[in-house]
């Protein structure tokens, strides 16, 4: 009984929204919960990931990019078209997936290195944009974002955006689970396995891994919007190298493949650093220390090694 329990997707959004109910009771100020917010909208973000690399096997080292177009659009959107932010959300995400339905196209014919290399690739183009056009953009220094609305009451304060990101968290999680369950999530796993086998099965391989490239550019320009409108400001950081590879690492940290690992995975990178602020100059080494200590140790991330030996516990 304990055993199905913990591999359904009912107990996995249990878990999570019991978590997330708790934190504003413990936490001890405001900045505690507005690290937590972060934590929701960085693992939102890798929620995308994890459809895309966990379910679909495919590598993106430009995810980021995507992040920073949610971002842009809410800042944009506002300043220079005049659109309700909330809005600009919205139509950063269709941005986001219409662009990554036209690149992805092209690049998913490739596989391995040359698909990694090629993201990569993207990534970088989309940050040079950001840092350029500063017409739009702001240039290296970004620009501010518009506050956002709902029926006229402004959206502030930590407490608040708490649980607007939460929410939005539980929602695609929600989302990435049912796709898992459904018969799009199960082709995706197949040609995880192996893609030529999945082909003899009678399953189109290039449509499904473009789903999942698209559906991944969803989650993280929602990701993006969310981030920058919390923070009033967006700048071409958001769609940095080095983004991109902390989204590919809280995913791997965290458990190939697993909702709860993506959220674990972006609580380990998210809260971590917070932690090793009093090492000062050495809190880059010891933070590169124990994600390699992980690595080494629980090679198959957070969520699934502890799962497995919860599940031999109770067999």
């Amino acid at each position: 009984m304990l055993a199905s329990l913990l591999k359904s997707r009912l107990a996995t959004l249990l878990l999570l929204a019991i978590i997330i109910a708790i934190i504003p009771y413990v936490a001890p100020s405001a900045f505690y919960l507005r690290v937590a917010a972060v934590v929701w909208v960085f693992a939102l973000a890798a929620l995308g990931l994890t459809i895309l690399m966990g379910y679909a096997g495919q590598v993106s080292l430009g995810h980021a990019g995507f992040l920073g177009i949610g971002g842009y659009a809410v800042a944009i959107g506002p300043t220079h078209l005049g659109l309700n932010p909330i809005l600009s959300l919205f139509l950063g995400a269709a941005l986001a997936g219409l662009l990554a339905y036209v690149v992805g196209r092209p690049i998913l014919r490739l596989k391995g290195y040359y698909l990694a290399i090629a993201t990569l690739g993207f990534g970088v183009i989309l940050a040079l944009v950001f840092h350029s056009e500063s017409q739009w953009t702001g240039g290296p220094d970004g620009m501010q974002v518009a506050r956002a609305t709902v029926f006229g009451v402004r959206i502030s304060g930590a407490s608040t955006w708490y649980w607007v990101t939460a929410g939005a968290l539980l929602i695609g999680a929600w989302l990435a689970l049912n796709i898992e369950a459904s018969p799009t999530g199960r082709a995706l796993r197949a040609l995880h396995d192996s893609e030529v086998a999945a082909a003899g099965t009678g399953i189109d391989v290039a449509s499904k891994k473009l789903a999942a490239f698209v559906i991944g550019a969803i989650y993280a320009a929602f990701a993006g919007g969310l981030l920058a409108a919390m923070n009033g400001l967006i700048t071409p950081d958001a769609a940095s190298f080095m983004h991109s590879i902390e989204l590919v690492a809280m995913v791997i940290i965290g458990g190939l493949g697993s909702v709860l690992g993506a959220v674990v995975g972006a609580a380990f990178l998210v809260v971590l650093p917070q932690a090793l602020t009093m090492l000062q100059e050495y809190e880059q080494a010891v933070l590169g220390l124990l994600i390699m200590v992980f690595m080494i140790f629980l090679p198959a991330g957070i969520v699934p090694t502890l799962r497995k030996w919860l599940l031999e516990r109770l067999s």
